[in-house]
């Protein structure tokens, strides 16, 4: 587990603020891991070195073969130490083969090896490793020796002395490595979840960070679109006609437009200040649809609006709502000059609102898509509606937008129909 959390990232280590590991050391053993293996297999060995037993100069005894192979097979189980913290089960198998060797002469001669490497498959495999391997070796242990007490090698007290010295010492080794291993594993997993939230923290706030950028870029594309693609219409207008009046009557209007925009522009910066994550998508009053037409009529497009119906849509809803016909109006004015006809038609139904949008002349552009078209899909998608945009096949070009309504208490005059 420590593995995949450190490899997350070095700062999250940084900002975990774990304590020191207590005792000088201890902290040493931590830092020198080789050197503790290293010391490790040289007690293994000077263990296997005074308990195999010497081995004996008269070929004619038959206890030198067995002195031999026992001093053997602990030199290589205190030298398989260095390798516990990888291969844990190694060390445990050759104790317990040096244990089955040395019941031709029963004694506890094995046991201290038996201890540490019992030891090392607790802390360094798991807890139900350690039991299986446990029960294994004392099973192989009994099945050799009462084969051996059938065969009169050993007696029956001698294997079962035996067999009772190797188990009480390998379980206290399992005790005490299963007791440590466990702390040791759960350190392991509290510091790797805690790197794991660090990291996650710091997703969340870059995400949030990106949220609220696109937000915000959603809402100045709005709001700024809308009121220059109409200041510009008025302001080319009065430049064209020679009409001082008209002249003079499309420049107020512009200047209208502006100051609309820009109280506009303050309050969604006044809402934005005051950090309220829902303010970009839940301002203080909604775009209203006959403003938007009356203002891009005043710029001289064709644009007409019909209600049919009457829903008490939420704050937020009645907001998108707004700004899809902003946004469908704006492209219009943009890309279709010259268009006899700009249809807005919003109809309210019992269980959603449908925001219609329709212009003839588009003209085809290469260009990139804008934030428009975008940022009325987040719009909509915020809300679990439904959009759809695109030539309508006969020139010309169709948005729209469906909106649930959501649950309603009241609705008022479902069959009347406003027109502007």
């Amino acid at each position: 587990m420590a593995r995949s959390g450190s490899s997350a990232s070095a700062p999250a280590d940084a900002e975990l603020l774990l304590p020191r590991p207590p005792g000088v050391i201890r902290r040493f053993w931590a830092r020198h891991p080789l050197f503790t293996d290293i010391v490790v297999a040289l007690i293994g060995l000077a263990i296997a070195l005074t308990t195999a037993g010497p081995v004996g100069t008269d070929n004619a005894d038959p206890g030198a073969p067995f002195h031999i192979v026992s001093m053997v097979i602990a030199i290589a189980a205190a030298a398989s130490l260095m390798l516990r913290r990888r291969w844990p089960l190694l060390p445990y198998a050759l104790a317990i083969l040096l244990q089955l060797v040395m019941l031709a002469y029963p004694s506890a001669a094995g046991s201290p090896l038996l201890i540490l490497s019992t030891y090392a498959v607790a802390v360094y495999a798991s807890s139900r490793l350690c039991w299986i391997a446990y029960g294994a070796g004392m099973g192989a242990i009994a099945l050799v020796g009462g084969f051996e007490v059938l065969l009169g090698a050993v007696d029956f007290l001698g294997a079962l002395n035996a067999l009772l010295s190797a188990a009480v010492v390998a379980l206290v080794g399992a005790l005490v490595g299963i007791n440590i291993g466990n702390r040791k594993r759960y350190l392991e997993a509290v510091i790797d979840r805690s790197r794991q939230l660090v990291v996650e923290r710091d997703q969340q706030a870059q995400l949030a960070a990106a949220a609220e950028r696109a937000r915000i870029a959603r809402e100045m594309h709005d709001v700024v679109s809308h009121s220059l693609t109409v200041i510009v219409a008025l302001s080319e207008g009065a430049a064209a006609t020679a009409d001082p009046e008209r002249a003079r009557g499309a420049m107020e209007a512009a200047a209208t437009t502006a100051r609309e925009a820009l109280t506009e522009m303050r309050t969604m910066l006044g809402v934005l200040r005051d950090g309220d994550a829902e303010a970009p998508l839940a301002p203080l009053a909604p775009v209203s649809p006959y403003d938007v037409v009356a203002s891009a009529q005043r710029a001289g497009y064709p644009a007409t609006l019909v209600v049919t119906g009457s829903a008490d849509l939420p704050d937020t809803a009645q907001y998108a709502v707004g700004r899809i016909v902003q946004e469908g109006v704006t492209n219009a004015m943009r890309h279709a000059p010259s268009a006899t006809v700009i249809r807005v038609r919003i109809d309210h139904g019992e269980d959603a609102s449908t925001v219609t949008i329709r212009n003839d002349r588009a003209t085809p552009s290469t260009a990139p898509g804008g934030f428009g078209l975008r940022g009325i899909a987040e719009r909509v998608a915020h809300i679990g509606g439904t959009l759809s945009a695109g030539p309508d096949g006969a020139g010309g070009w169709e948005l729209t937008a469906t909106i649930p309504s959501g649950t309603t208490e009241t609705r008022l005059n479902p069959d009347s129909e406003e027109t502007t």
